[in-house]
């Protein structure tokens, strides 16, 4: 039996394949009306995710910890810095 927790997840992982997808394919682009079209349709897709995450969140199916914040300066100091 599925239920609303386990159809959720699989919007949400379906929606975020479907972002992928759009991505590559405003990336991949021959022309500038086509880039529109999947720029589009990518924000109109990641607008959809987002209404999902935050409904799956409020219902506390989806939760995220607080990044350290030592780890995101050690990462923001990597990238930063000039490469050899």
């Amino acid at each position: 039996m599925t239920d609303d927790r386990n159809v959720m997840e699989n919007m949400l992982l379906l929606e975020k394949g479907v972002c992928d997808l759009f991505m590559h394919g405003a990336i991949e682009s021959s022309t500038a009306d086509v880039r529109n079209t999947f720029e589009d349709a990518l924000h109109t897709a990641l607008s959809m995710e987002d209404r999902i995450y935050t409904e799956m969140e409020s219902r506390g199916w989806y939760s995220t910890e607080q990044a350290d914040s030592s780890k995101m300066n050690s990462v923001k100091m990597k990238f930063a810095s000039p490469q050899n």
